[in-house]
């Protein structure tokens, strides 16, 4: 059995720092960085592990710049859970965010993480989402549709791509003018303001749930 390509060369985790996190992302990982900055200090959510389902994505280059252990699994050892899970249990992963990770989930995961997954999707879902529906295909899809107004959403992981639970939503105006790369920026200013506040209010809420 071939394992996930890993890299541990960072600094040790704090002991004591309640729930153990993991970031899965694909790209640049602007919001992981963001989420792993966030919670930097905290003494209830560490930020265990950054997976990518890309070795090239720069997401691992800012996890590792950061302390945060990365690693990469292909789309076969995502579709095993003898591949995924150890990897997880191995650093007493609890929760699991996407912050820009373009695989479908499987359905042995969202199984193993009970409403313990969630999603951030640039967009108003149900609005502009599904497949094909993610990064600039979104923002394209905004602007030829005339919308005057876009916005970020965060929602639970289920096996209907994008169509979980809806946990927040935050919105921007638009205007005629405004080009695709606008409504881009916009978007993200939204996702960089909201989305590590929105995941601290989940994980709170998880922790008194039991």
């Amino acid at each position: 059995m071939s394992e996930a390509k890993t890299n541990k060369n960072s600094l040790p985790l704090r002991e004591g720092r309640g729930r153990s996190l993991a970031i899965f992302v694909s790209g640049s990982g602007t919001n992981c960085e963001n989420l792993i900055r966030h919670f930097e200090h905290s003494d209830t959510v560490r930020c265990a592990l950054v997976v990518s389902n890309k070795p090239d994505a720069y997401a691992l280059v800012r996890a590792e710049r950061l302390g945060v252990p990365t690693a990469v699994i292909t789309k076969a050892q995502l579709a095993n859970p003898d591949e995924t899970l150890p990897l997880l249990r191995s650093y007493g992963i609890s929760f699991i965010v996407l912050a820009g990770f373009l695989p479908l989930v499987p359905a042995y995961l969202i199984e193993a993480f009970p409403r313990r997954i969630i999603n951030l999707h640039p967009a108003l879902l149900p609005k502009y989402g599904g497949k094909g529906m993610w990064g600039h295909h979104v923002h394209e899809a905004v602007k030829a549709a005339g919308e005057t107004e876009t916005g970020m959403t965060v929602h639970y992981v289920t096996p209907v791509c994008d169509g979980g639970e809806i946990i927040a939503q935050f919105r921007t105006s638009l205007s005629p003018t405004d080009t695709v790369d606008d409504i881009a920026e916009k978007e993200h200013r939204l996702e960089m303001q909201h989305f590590p506040e929105v995941v601290e209010q989940v994980l709170a809420n998880c922790d008194k749930q039991g």
